[in-house]
């Protein structure tokens, strides 16, 4: 986020916020030691950009901060890793509360239908916008838009996905229900 433009920790926070978080979410207490790292490995350096008594340090990438930035982006992917509580609860309903599993699987359908018209909406915005120089439109290079539309058609793909489920466990439901009365 700083190969943009020099930003705030909080500033990180609020585009992390507004963009990434759809995909990589992060804390105030992941930001700031991870940014004390990158400058203590004179990856960044920070200016004091404090207005009155709210102290602030703007970061910016120093020369050896763009190299490892370079380098970064030109290896795979090392971290593939999906946290999903919705997923959680499916997997363990059944030896917890099975009647429960198929409401679980609605809710997390009704979640992702949720995520898909939020950022359906951010689509929106930066079409309508065109390309401003604040905010988390600024952010929007061809790379950006093309996580954006991952993360439409990924949201709305898991909200059938569940919607499918929530139905096969209905009927597994009703079908264990049957079998038992014989």
């Amino acid at each position: 986020m700083l190969a943009a433009r020099p930003r705030s920790g909080y500033e990180i926070k609020q585009l992390v916020d507004t963009s990434a978080r759809f995909f990589w979410a992060a804390s105030y207490g992941q930001i700031y030691p991870e940014l004390k790292k990158l400058e203590t490995a004179g990856l960044i350096a920070g200016d004091d950009s404090s207005r009155g008594a709210r102290q602030s340090t703007t970061f910016r990438l120093t020369a050896e901060g763009k190299r490892a930035a370079r380098e970064w982006i030109r290896k795979p992917p090392e971290v593939l890793e999906t946290r999903d509580e919705g997923l959680l609860k499916l997997f363990f309903a059944g030896s917890i509360d099975p009647k429960r599993a198929a409401e679980i699987a609605r809710e997390r359908a009704a979640i992702s239908r949720a995520k898909a018209e939020q950022l359906r909406g951010i689509a929106d915005a930066l079409d309508e916008a065109g390309q401003p120089s604040e905010g988390p439109a600024a952010q929007a290079d061809a790379g950006s838009l093309t996580v954006l539309r991952y993360g439409i058609e990924m949201s709305e793909l898991a909200a059938q996905w569940f919607e499918d489920a929530a139905d096969d466990l209905e009927k597994q439901t009703i079908s264990a229900r049957v079998g038992a009365r014989g």
